[in-house]
């Protein structure tokens, strides 16, 4: 906002756990009045009524005859889709027949839009009338309105980095975007009468992208430099009051943001605050008091907040007296009422259950909690998110895996962490953590790094502060490849391994085993007789091409360890099912120099930010004797100026320097096992000249040994 504006909260109610999009601003019945708010079917401002219990509530989008007040409360839950009036009146209930639940769902006078993982249906007036089947997951949907090409158009938002253009029940284009878009929103709230549509993706990226009748035009992008969370939810809204509308985005770190856009419609961020748990939903408009616009947000816990545009601190002079409003007053002495009430409630509750566990008759029920989680690749630092949400608080998080991970300091994460001693060899159990959380901690985030071609489970123990003590298991697979990443298009022009499989083994089959090996591959097989899909290594930048059909299978890749790690996996797997294949493979020795060269940038500056941070101490210790540093030379100056930095990059990077020599060394054994020789022996040696690390000698080695 401008600068003397003053954002803050101004409204907080809680609902229950929220899905994504589940909140929804009802129109005003004129301009800058109160606005009531429709939340999983609960209007907040004044509660006008609710739902009986049911099934989760996966969407909620408000609806109406064309040109009318947009005011009826359509909800998707399951397969089946209700539609409410203002006043709490059910006129609708649609069953979508739907083998799943529904998963997004737009809503455009008669004609209704639900997309279930990979299915969308059109109906109007509940009458089939499109279908679709794509090729991963559908996230979210959004449709232009039939005044922009003539016709309604839907977009799909899919896992695989596209957006999927429609014209009945065909696709009419892809459009490609930067990361896995989890939701769409149309600019101005009708595509600015142009067909534009925003898009967030799960690494946190913003983009607007122009849908015309035959291809895309990509008309800003903006990139998540500072490592924020996902985005889950956008709206449009002129927040300002400048007539512009401003772009309002949601996060699932709880961060809210508010974009405006400058006299070259270039957006900018105006203003941002932190909530301290996911934002499901966001929405613009007036709810709290008259002629004061807000930004309202509904959090996973079911917090619904407001942020105001009201100025809610007044500069007063030495000796002035702040005098509160009559209608400030009132509202302190509700809260404090209001809390008072709590209180009293929560020793009443307390006091019974006391004396029901200790009755003889009592039965001791576990408590049931939800847990939103999420496991992503994170492109920048080719390491794992892990993001646990739980909608109350966590006393600890033990986390256990059967394989070699790193576990990566996270600066948003203030819990304690203890390590437990290991025996991997016995039981398999390499990584044993227990995270203690302070009090009222509700999310937490770690990262993990994990080493290609050592596969198995990570597991998360989650415990929160609830009696009796109760804890639920999650489950997260680390792939063989899991720092491959999906990606549009791959450099023909690389010098590329191949690795070749046929044998009597299914489309299915052999598609089971790329989603065994590969992450962000869609667990169903795809349509038609074949598939291909594209992959790049997100820390060195390698790349692999995947192409399959019924017994047969094509791998490429500028990197023999890669094609290796495939070799073994696919054989293992195909051998599980007692099929027999026949492998061939074609190695390009021109390759192993490329990886190396890929790998040298890296391992030249971990080299030198070992040796700097070697430096600091003695460099410190000359310092304190000399009374400055002047006297030395500008490099050792400049390493004691940057010293607090050279220290926090060398801690965020653990064990970076034995990663690096771990995939030279796969590199180099993996290059003579193609050749059917053993070259373990020369190991030390390859060490020795890592250690006094020169690009051309290492490459010398790689091709005389």
């Amino acid at each position: 906002m401008h600068a003397h504006k003053i954002i803050a909260i101004i409204i907080s109610s809680q609902v229950g756990v929220t899905s994504q999009k589940t909140m929804r601003l009802l129109p005003a019945a004129g301009r800058k009045t109160t606005q009531k708010v429709a939340a999983c079917c609960m209007c907040i401002n004044k509660p006008v009524f609710k739902t009986l219990p049911g099934q989760k509530i996966s969407r909620l989008e408000l609806g109406g005859a064309l040109g009318t007040p947009q005011e009826k409360i359509f909800v998707a839950a399951g397969s089946e889709v209700r539609g409410y009036t203002k006043k709490g009146k059910q006129f609708l209930s649609f069953e979508a027949n739907l083998a799943e639940s529904i998963k997004a769902m737009h809503i455009a006078g008669a004609d209704l839009f639900v997309c279930a993982s990979y299915i969308y249906n059109h109906y109007c007036d509940c009458k089939d009338q499109d279908y679709y089947l794509s090729g991963d997951k559908i996230n979210d949907i959004v449709c232009l309105p039939a005044e922009t090409l003539g016709r309604i158009v839907p977009v799909l938002a899919c896992q695989d980095r596209v957006l999927r253009v429609l014209k009945g029940s065909e696709l009419s284009y892809a459009v490609e975007v930067p990361g896995p878009p989890t939701v769409l929103e149309l600019n101005n709230q009708d595509g600015g009468g142009k067909g534009e549509v925003l898009y967030g993706t799960a690494d946190g990226k913003l983009g607007l992208v122009k849908i015309t009748e035959s291809s895309p035009v990509q008309i800003w992008d903006i990139h998540n430099e500072k490592k924020k969370g996902g985005i889950l939810c956008i709206d449009t809204f002129d927040i300002v009051g400048d007539g512009v509308r401003e772009i309002l985005v949601g996060r699932d770190d709880g961060t809210v943001e508010v974009y405006g856009l400058d006299s070259t419609n270039e957006p900018s961020l105006r203003f941002e605050h932190v909530l301290s748990e996911s934002v499901t939903s966001i929405q613009g408009g007036c709810v709290g008091k008259e002629s004061f616009d807000e930004v309202l947000t509904a959090t996973y816990t079911g917090w619904v907040t407001g942020l105001t545009s009201e100025t809610q601190r007044e500069e007063i002079g030495p000796g002035d007296e702040v005098k509160m409003s009559r209608e400030t007053q009132n509202k302190i002495a509700a809260l404090r009422a209001e809390l008072e009430q709590l209180q009293l409630k929560v020793l009443q509750e307390r006091e019974k259950y006391q004396q029901t566990s200790q009755s003889s008759t009592a039965v001791s029920a576990v408590p049931v909690f939800s847990v939103n989680d999420k496991f992503t690749l994170c492109q920048d630092d080719a390491s794992y998110s892990l993001t646990l949400e739980v909608q109350t608080a966590i006393d600890n998080l033990l986390l256990q895996s059967d394989v070699p991970i790193d576990l990566l300091d996270v600066d948003k994460n203030s819990a304690v962490v203890s390590f437990s001693e290991c025996d991997s060899e016995s039981n398999g159990n390499f990584l044993l953590a227990t995270y203690r959380c302070q009090a009222n901690t509700t999310r937490l985030e770690l990262k993990v790094r994990s080493i290609e071609g050592q596969y198995g489970t990570l597991q998360a123990y989650i415990t929160p502060r609830l009696q009796p003590k109760t804890c639920q298991v999650r489950q997260y697979q680390i792939k063989p490849l899991s720092l491959h990443q999906r990606t549009h298009t791959i450099d023909q022009n690389r010098p590329m391994n191949t690795l070749s499989l046929t044998g009597q083994f299914s489309f299915a089959e052999i598609h089971s085993w790329v989603v065994f090996c590969l992450p962000e591959v869609p667990e169903k097989t795809p349509a038609g007789e074949s598939a291909i899909f594209y992959f790049q290594n997100t820390f060195l930048g390698t790349q692999l091409e995947t192409t399959y059909s019924k017994g047969e299978g094509h791998f490429k890749s500028d990197n023999i360890s890669t094609i290796s790690i495939l070799k073994d996996v696919l054989s293992k797997e195909a051998t599980k099912r007692k099929i027999n294949l026949n492998i061939c493979y074609d190695i390009n020795e021109d390759s192993v120099n490329h990886t190396l060269r890929m790998i040298h940038p890296k391992l030249e500056y971990q080299l030198l930010l070992a040796k700097k941070v070697q430096l600091i101490d003695a460099l410190k210790e000359l310092q304190v004797h000399e009374g400055n540093a002047d006297f030395l030379i500008p490099e050792y100056r400049s390493i004691l100026e940057e010293s607090t930095h050279l220290l926090e990059e060398y801690k965020k990077q653990p064990a970076h320097l034995e990663r690096l020599y771990g995939m030279i060394t796969d590199l180099f054994i993996d290059k003579f096992k193609f050749k059917g020789q053993n070259v373990k022996t020369k190991v030390s040696q390859l060490l020795e000249i890592l250690d006094n690390y020169d690009l051309n000698s290492l490459m010398d080695f790689f091709n005389v040994a």
